[in-house]
């Protein structure tokens, strides 16, 4: 063939390089409601899961970043803002072992600061490519890779990764749990306690007088607590009738309540509640005790404990199935006192949010005599279905 024969050949033209995508295109975002059902703090996290609807996906060497919103109505005491990543493995029956703990402050208050309005802060954490591992005292530490995330049905272990925003306790009550010291109640801690305005108690005391008792309720904030943690009250009475303060005083019945929402409505705080779409029942019982101090002659003060029960599902709103829980303290229930209201409805009813663990650092402890038991009673049969009026609803999922 001969060279004017040969086919033509254009010059190659280079194409540019596709731009990378960014991995973590994926938004997530969980938030805590205050007591009007409005979020007031939420965590946006970005990950490389296919839609939000899946569990945040990450890989060794990435960098989990997202961001923390507060919105508050009116101006809190915040002791602080802190975001946490934690890692351990868990055996049935065990204590959960970590080998990742990394906590970033994001915001700390000024000596006299609080929050107001709306309020963001990014933040970004790198996961290692390993982790330095103790497997007993007598052996030295090692490094090993990262693991997966591990949970399978009927596995007797599992592994599990965390990433979770802490708004800590009163700097008093942390440094009481530490030194083991008693909590300083609202006067020495004002930032650390919720005091209700006093309630005034009525009714017919063994059906010949009719004494008045005031009621004061104190709190502890924030108002989210652990499973396998107390949460600690204060209970102060007052009345000139002292036959009717110590019986009174014997046994206050303040509850922790928890909600099962179902249907449509699931997510609305103010939506219709029936006897076929909400189910409510006692979870925990809180138990008082005589608080060391020189109370007057008309005056009882009376510290409290509730117990939230190890293995409490944590509070959480999704549509069509939310569970939320409540301390409502009622009018008292003891022999010989017929109070002038429904002892089934609450005199207090305070909204709060149940989690899985106690902010990072924080070592919470009873302060309850022995002998001071909580009673505690839960129906675990409502996770698998629910009976009213004779007909059985199951809640099914499909795969």
């Amino acid at each position: 063939m001969a060279d004017s024969e040969l086919p033509e050949y254009s010059p190659r033209t280079s194409r540019p390089r596709p731009a990378q995508t960014n991995p973590y295109n994926c938004k997530h975002k969980v938030s805590l409601e205050n007591s009007k059902g409005r979020a007031w703090v939420s965590l946006l996290v970005n990950s490389r899961a296919q839609n939000a609807n899946h569990m945040p996906l990450f890989f060794d060497r990435d960098v989990i970043s997202g961001e923390v919103q507060v919105n508050l109505d009116k101006a809190e005491s915040i002791k602080g803002i802190t975001v946490t990543m934690r890692a351990g493995t868990t055996a049935v029956g065990q204590d959960e072992e970590l080998f990742l703990d990394d906590t970033r402050t994001l915001w700390t208050p000024t000596s006299s600061s609080k929050l107001m309005g709306t309020h963001a802060w990014p933040f970004s954490v790198s996961l290692p490519v390993d982790t330095v591992v103790t497997i007993s005292p007598k052996t030295s530490p090692r490094l090993y890779a990262l693991p997966p995330s591990f949970s399978e049905r009927a596995s007797p272990a599992y592994i599990d990764y965390k990433l979770f925003v802490t708004t800590p306790p009163s700097p008093l009550r942390t440094l009481a749990y530490c030194e083991g010291t008693p909590l300083p109640g609202p006067e020495a801690d004002p930032d650390g306690w919720k005091v209700y305005p006093p309630i005034l108690v009525t009714g017919t005391l063994f059906n010949t007088r009719s004494p008045e008792v005031q009621c004061t309720l104190a709190i502890a904030t924030p108002f989210t607590y652990a499973s396998n943690s107390p949460i600690p009250l204060l209970l102060t009475l007052k009345s000139a009738d002292t036959q009717a303060l110590d019986l009174l005083a014997s046994k206050p019945s303040l509850e922790l309540v928890r909600t099962v929402a179902l249907g449509s409505g699931a997510t609305d705080d103010a939506g219709p509640r029936r006897s076929n779409n909400t189910f409510t029942g006692t979870v925990a019982r809180a138990v008082f005790f005589p608080q060391d101090n020189d109370s007057e002659m008309d005056e009882r003060v009376l510290q409290g404990e509730l117990h939230v029960p190890k293995g409490l599902k944590p509070s959480f709103t999704f549509p069509r199935l939310s569970l939320r829980y409540t301390l409502s303290f009622f009018p008292p229930r003891v022999a010989g006192f017929v109070p002038s209201t429904p002892t089934d409805e609450p005199m207090i009813a305070e909204h709060v949010t149940i989690t899985l663990a106690s902010a990072p650092g924080v070592l919470m402890r009873s302060y309850a005599p022995p002998g001071y038991s909580d009673e505690t009673e839960i129906d675990y049969n409502i996770a698998a279905g629910f009976l009213e009026n004779g007909n059985q609803r199951f809640l099914h999922h499909h795969g």
